[in-house]
């Protein structure tokens, strides 16, 4: 694994000498623009490895995206490799069809010290509530950033995230979200304490999650990537586009159904993704990822 390597797949090219937030903010911001958030593996069937350096050929090499235990793992790496205090931390995430959180740990996020003050570095959520910065792991404040207003609230050791969310218009509303998206003005995110964690804790979660039949990433496909001003999806058939800030506190959000036909070719022109085995689409759930 070569860190060059890395910088040249996510098109860095400043300067890496100082481990500082600056520094830290670029190559983050690098590499969530380079780097989808994707489980297409599940869907081409192949399975996804908790191995660092099958993560490293994947995305690397092979030019693909990952989930959270790819993406923040690797991001791990790439930070510690720099001389970054990084630690491991584990959340459940929040699931709005059951207004709860996930029973088990269910998500890898990474926390930074800088200067004796602790960031979330989390490269690794995509959809509508990737963080674009890192965020100071303070409560109460809101951290505002281009796609949102994010905070943390912490209660008994426990922290929590959320994003407040702006109103969307969607053109073209015959394909448009889901009947309750327009009245949620803020979505939980995930919790999670400061325990430290091994990437061995997150074996079992790395086999469910692209196992169980009930798991959203088996009964969807998922490729989100954040652009310069938004972020792009294909979940299932269904290609979103949305471009944060449009307009008066607005997000434009625009839709099209894709035909089988069209789907490698945007994956392509897209996402930059080009998948070795045939991918088929999957869209059974309904939970709302925006």
């Amino acid at each position: 694994m070569d860190i060059k390597e890395y910088f040249t797949r996510i098109s860095y090219r400043g300067s890496y000498s100082k481990p500082d937030l600056a520094t830290l903010t670029d190559i983050f911001q690098h590499h969530i623009r380079a780097v989808p958030f994707e489980n297409l593996s599940i869907h081409c069937g192949e399975s996804i490895e908790l191995d660092l350096e099958a993560t490293y050929n994947k995305i690397v090499r092979k030019k693909r995206g990952g989930w959270c235990m790819e993406n923040n793992y690797l991001l791990s790496w790439v930070l510690q490799t720099l001389g970054y205090d990084v630690t491991l931390l584990g959340s459940k995430v929040y699931v709005p069809e059951y207004d709860a959180y996930a029973e088990e740990i269910d998500h890898l996020l990474l926390k930074v010290v800088l200067d004796d003050k602790p960031y979330i570095v989390d490269g690794g959520f995509g959809m509508a509530y990737q963080i674009w910065q890192p965020m100071e792991l303070i409560s109460g404040p809101d951290q505002p950033q281009t796609p949102g207003v994010f905070r943390f609230l912490e209660e008994s050791g426990v922290w929590y995230l959320e994003k407040v969310k702006r109103k969307q218009w969607v053109p073209n509303q015959s394909v448009s979200t889901s009947h309750n998206v327009e009245k949620e003005v803020c979505r939980r995110v995930y919790l999670f304490t400061l325990q430290p964690r091994d990437i061995e804790e997150f074996r079992a979660c790395n086999a469910h999650l692209q196992t169980a039949p009930d798991s959203l990433f088996v009964t969807k496909s998922i490729c989100s990537l954040q652009t310069a001003d938004g972020i792009r999806a294909l979940v299932g058939w269904k290609l979103t586009e949305i471009k944060y800030n449009y307009k008066d506190n607005m997000d434009l959000v625009e839709i099209r159904i894709l035909a089988d036909k069209e789907i490698e070719e945007t994956l392509k022109e897209k996402f930059n993704i080009t998948l070795d085995k045939k991918f088929v689409p999957v869209n059974r759930s309904r939970l709302s990822l925006f």
